[in-house]
């Protein structure tokens, strides 16, 4: 019996070689295209009354480039990568506020402004430049939440991998070679989807009642003392505005408080014949929305029984001065009531408070303190807070640089001594009495451990209202905190209205490849087709010989030829 020619299981092999060698090379090259993937956060997108401002896009696909680039260059498809510390404001007058066009930013933050990081206050400098970058972040913050940007705006962090990123690029620009499609270099992309309106935007407020001792025979009601914070923030990056002082301090102080007098309340002896009325409301940054909506819910006559409110506002990096903030005129019986009973204790801590006094325009709808929601329903209010004169919209809101790093946490443990000192005093006619009901030391004295553990908390805890569903975690940890200390809790679940539309999409990942340029792919190209040539042609003559090889190249012979 015959032997099957060999000659198609040959050719077969051979094929077979050739495309797995094809597959082979090809894997290689792509996996010499280094790709570093980094976590990067979306400069916030909202509209105020229709009005678009903020970063307009999230999907991201361009070549990078430093600050470092030519001064005739094209930068409407390129993606600048700039560390805050090189930031000059001559570029971003040019091309933020002048809207020079560009194909995307990213700016490079220190480690002292990540709440993610361990230690990133240290290897940072020395204070100075700490302050400066302090001064640079917040006045690029405020330029980028009011501008229009129709181009994405990311932020990230300083890392090594991003680092040896920045400096390849540098290179390449200070060469006067920047990344295109034709010399290489660097490939951001960001896959994200367009950003959609947020819709129906949730607030939530929390409410804890603490009630006071009746006398016998005593039939009419109790007044009351509400102690007040909001809890949300706003910022250029959603992701990252967990606003330590502002007003992460205020929550904190206002919990802390809350368990003092649930400790003193406990006990029918020590209880005061005042209720104690504590809320953490939302839509602060937002004209405090929740705060109006929560007032407007109370009856007629629980808003009789106020004496005052104190509500509580950035009181985490204060040295030796607070200030109170009153709508009311200084000679209204209780704005001089809470006056001298703050004062009295401030003088006791060695520390000072003073009353600021700013009418409100009712026909305005800005309002610029949370106490004047207060009196705009005729309620007397004060504002207690570091901050002397009262900062414009969407401003001093737990922004990118109000993290835990900045706050002290023993100026958050002097404001509680202060507001629960001074409240005792009005509750249990101590005025002009040198007693100290939380001293040091005794069974109802402050707890820094208290204070420090919620502040790490809060720290960590971006709390962008319109990104906080009805049930987060960190609203029900509020909510089972006022449980605790209080009789009864209610929530209060409501919609942000008003003139502000939030869109999503608040962070992303950052694929950083390394693209090699059209010439060397070329030449790749050529190497490869001529190595591929010569081992093709070196199989064909082992395995069916050079006749073989010779006539894959030879001319068939016409049509012609074969008919005759």
């Amino acid at each position: 019996m015959a032997t099957p020619p060999r000659k198609p299981r040959n050719r077969e092999m051979l094929f077979d070689s050739v495309i797995a060698l094809v597959f082979i090379l090809v894997a290689c090259v792509d996996f010499c295209d280094g790709a570093t993937v980094v976590d990067v956060y979306r400069l916030i997108q909202y509209d105020i009354s229709g009005v678009p401002f903020g970063s307009r896009l999230a999907s991201l696909n361009h070549h990078a480039a430093s600050l470092h680039f030519s001064p005739h260059a094209d930068l409407s498809r390129t993606v600048l990568l700039i560390p805050l510390r090189e930031l000059n404001m001559s570029f971003v007058q040019e091309y933020i506020v002048a809207g020079k066009p560009l194909g995307g930013l990213i700016f490079l933050l220190p480690q002292m402004f990540n709440f993610e990081s361990k230690d990133g206050a240290g290897s940072n400098g020395d204070d100075g430049s700490k302050e400066l970058l302090k001064s640079m972040l917040a006045e690029l913050e405020q330029i980028l939440i009011h501008a229009n940007l129709p181009y994405p705006v990311y932020f990230a962090f300083e890392d090594d991998n991003i680092d040896a990123v920045l400096l390849d690029i540098k290179k390449n620009d200070a060469s006067g070679q920047p990344a295109t499609a034709t010399t290489g270099g660097y490939k951001f992309v960001v896959s994200a989807t367009e950003p959609k309106k947020v819709g129906s935007p949730p607030i939530t407020n929390i409410q804890g009642w603490l009630s006071g001792l009746k006398t016998d025979g005593d039939s009419h009601q109790l007044p009351t003392i509400a102690i007040v914070a909001s809890y949300d923030t706003f910022g250029a990056a959603p992701a990252l505005s967990v606003g330590s002082d502002s007003n992460g301090s205020g929550i904190v102080a206002l919990l802390e408080v809350a368990r003092l007098f649930s400790l003193l309340y406990s006990n029918p002896k020590t209880r005061g014949q005042y209720n104690l009325l504590f809320g953490l409301t939302s839509g602060g940054p937002y004209n405090y929305n929740g705060t109006r909506k929560w007032l407007q819910s109370f009856d007629q006559r629980l808003r009789e029984t106020i004496d005052y409110a104190i509500c509580l506002d950035t009181i985490g990096s204060w040295e030796n001065e607070l200030w109170i903030h009153v709508s009311k005129p200084p000679e209204n019986a209780f704005i001089k009531q809470i006056l001298e009973d703050f004062s009295s204790v401030a003088e006791e801590l060695g520390v000072q408070v003073n009353l600021k006094h700013k009418k409100i325009n009712i026909s305005n709808p800005r309002v610029a303190w949370e106490h004047e929601q207060f009196s705009r329903l005729r309620v007397t209010a004060a504002t207690l807070s570091e901050l002397s004169s009262a900062p414009e919209l969407l401003e001093s809101t737990g922004g990118l640089l109000d993290g835990r790093q900045f706050v002290n946490e023993a100026a958050i443990v002097r404001s509680v001594k202060l507001i629960a000192e001074s409240l005792a005093k009005h509750i249990y006619g101590h005025q002009g009495k040198n007693v100290q009901i939380f001293a040091d030391n005794s069974n109802l004295a402050v707890n820094p451990s208290y204070v420090r553990s919620w502040l790490d908390v809060l720290s960590q805890t971006p709390r962008v209202a319109p990104f906080l569903s009805k049930d987060d975690p960190f609203i029900t940890a509020l909510k089972k905190e006022l449980e605790d200390h209080t009789d009864e809790v209610n929530v209060q679940r409501e919609i942000l209205d008003g003139m502000f539309t939030f869109y999503d999409s608040t962070s992303a990942k950052l694929n950083i490849y390394q693209v090699a340029s059209v010439t060397f792919d070329l030449l790749l190209l050529l190497v490869l087709g001529s190595y591929l040539i010569v081992l093709f042609s070196f199989l064909v003559i082992t395995t069916r010989g050079l006749d073989d090889l010779i006539s894959l190249f030879r001319r068939p012979p016409s049509r012609k030829v074969k008919t005759a």
